[in-house]
């Protein structure tokens, strides 16, 4: 490739700091950007983006490349968090990294770049892309471990001509390997698993500060009473921890699980024991679907499927297509299909696209 003017999306991470250290040795003209996109309660008790700041602009300087601030701060509250409330008040789980990518990463930043002359934009995600026959072609990480593309399904066309993935190709050891040979100081940073560019802070109190929590029964599908809830917002389908049910207490013993939310009603829905039949789907409907390529794929193909990140592909196929939806059928039965979340298809390793999970 050519000298390019590449824009980095640099967070303060390892793996963004690498990717505008590669693009520089390969000769490009790069230039790093730091987006700071959440500015409630962004104090010394979470300081996540002064923090971030600070080791990408010290990565800036070790690497010899401008930095910029840009605030997406409105887009972000408009675009992103909006929404991820809006589906918390209606009982579902989003995922707030899927639409973060797509509004934000891949959609302000690359307005934004494209107004400062950039030919490419460049992130840390741990992904690939390859052109066939004229299109792109969205593909996992080498790194199974950290492949990210399941948060990058709902990339377009013009997103992915215009993105370069400069460590998709590495191991996440192979990266902090350069970035210590470097003497990137940022080298042994772990890694984030907070909210999007909201960071690591208490969940429950976090959400209790935007939407108001209403405090209900937990039930057995039965109807028997075996619990009090805090507000159905703060649980998910699956989720073990923080029900405050002791198992040895009622019913087999076996520990209790999330299976189901009444909201009308305002009551969860638990069972006992991880493989409870209530907790396993063999299909799910989703919406709100997007393919990279800009065609649906066919419908009783063999394809794969994660439900969530980092979960092994499973088998499955497309039913059928309705206006707005498809129902995905599974060969092995699903543990805990959480509504608000995104399935996502595969074929072999080519992301084809997906949806979000309604039922």
């Amino acid at each position: 490739m050519k000298k390019k003017r590449v824009i980095v999306g640099m967070s303060g991470g390892v793996d963004s700091s690498v990717a505008a250290y590669l693009l520089k040795q390969q000769g490009h003209e790069v230039i790093g950007l730091f987006m700071k996109n959440w500015e409630d309660d962004d104090t010394e008790a979470y300081c996540s983006s002064r923090q971030d700041f600070l080791d990408a602009a010290s990565v800036a300087d070790v690497i010899d490349v401008p930095l910029e601030v840009v605030n997406f701060s409105k887009e972000y509250k408009d675009r992103v968090f909006g929404h991820f409330l809006a589906e918390y008040q209606a009982g579902r789980t989003p995922n707030p990294d899927v639409l973060c990518n797509a509004e934000i990463k891949f959609k302000a930043f690359l307005d934004h770049a494209n107004k400062l002359g950039a030919d490419y934009i460049a992130t840390g995600h741990y992904a690939l892309t390859r052109k066939v026959d004229g299109h792109y072609q969205l593909l996992k990480g080498e790194d199974g471990n950290k492949d990210q593309s399941y948060f990058l399904y709902r990339l377009k066309q013009k997103q992915l001509a215009s993105t370069l993935f400069p460590v998709g190709h590495l191991y996440k050891r192979e990266v902090r390997e350069i970035a210590r040979a470097q003497r990137l100081p940022n080298f042994s940073k772990k890694d984030s698993t907070g909210i999007c560019f909201i960071g690591e802070r208490p969940f429950r109190d976090f959400l209790n500060r935007y939407l108001p929590h209403e405090p209900g029964e937990i039930q057995t599908p039965s109807g028997k009473v075996v619990g009090r809830h805090l507000g159905l917002m703060y649980y998910t389908i699956g989720q073990r921890q923080g029900l405050g049910i002791g198992g040895t207490r009622q019913g087999s013993g076996a520990p209790w699980f999330v299976a189901g939310k009444k909201m009308a009603e305002n009551i969860l829905i638990v069972v006992q024991g991880h493989d409870h039949h209530d907790l396993l789907r063999p299909q799910l409907t989703a919406v709100d679907l997007t393919w990279v390529s800009g065609k649906r794929p066919h419908c009783n193909w063999v394809y794969a499927a994660k439900i969530r990140y980092r979960q092994s592909d499973a088998p499955c196929a497309i039913a059928r297509f309705h206006d707005a939806s498809c129902e995905v059928n599974f060969a092995q039965p699903q543990w805990a299909v959480a509504p608000g979340q995104s399935v996502v298809i595969y074929e072999s390793n080519v992301c084809l696209g997906g949806g979000v999970i309604t039922a």
